[in-house]
């Protein structure tokens, strides 16, 4: 049998009781491609102002988002959203859904592909040792404890 965690000590339960809800990945996900402010992810997202300020909250609280202050002519302080460096971490996280959804749930073609902007070239993740091996998930991972353990 594998390694066994409690789940209060698992690391991916911890993360899915911040990011296991429908919105929190999805703001995520807008924020980092340019969509910061409340209003522009309310119209995007088509959520509900209550539970977008709860996620955008708890999202600040994590330290995933940060509030960065503007204001526009004529008009009061506001606050528009930016990924802090942990949020930046969720990207393969991103990525990896996006192309699990790709193949397993797309009626075509996908509608956006990652590349690498210095190439142009399709970007995918791969997962890979420390020592530089290539691991095929399926047959090559294994879970050992930890340190924490």
């Amino acid at each position: 049998m594998g390694v066994v965690i409690d789940n209060d000590r698992c690391s991916i339960a911890r993360a899915l009781a911040l990011l296991g809800e429908r919105w929190s990945l999805q703001v995520v996900r807008d924020v980092s491609n340019g969509v910061r402010r409340f209003e522009e992810l309310r119209e995007h997202l088509g959520v509900a102002r209550n539970v977008l300020s709860s996620r955008l909250s708890s999202l600040v609280d994590a330290g995933l988002l940060e509030r960065v202050p503007y204001r526009e002519f004529g008009s009061r302080q506001r606050y528009e959203y930016a990924l802090t460096p942990s949020g930046r971490e969720l990207w393969p996280v991103l990525m990896a859904l996006m192309a699990w959804g790709d193949r397993h749930l797309a009626d075509g073609p996908p509608p956006v592909e990652p590349e690498h902007v210095g190439c142009g070239g399709r970007v995918s993740l791969v997962p890979v040792c420390e020592h530089g091996h290539v691991v095929e998930p399926a047959r090559e991972l294994g879970l050992r404890l930890g340190a924490a353990s």
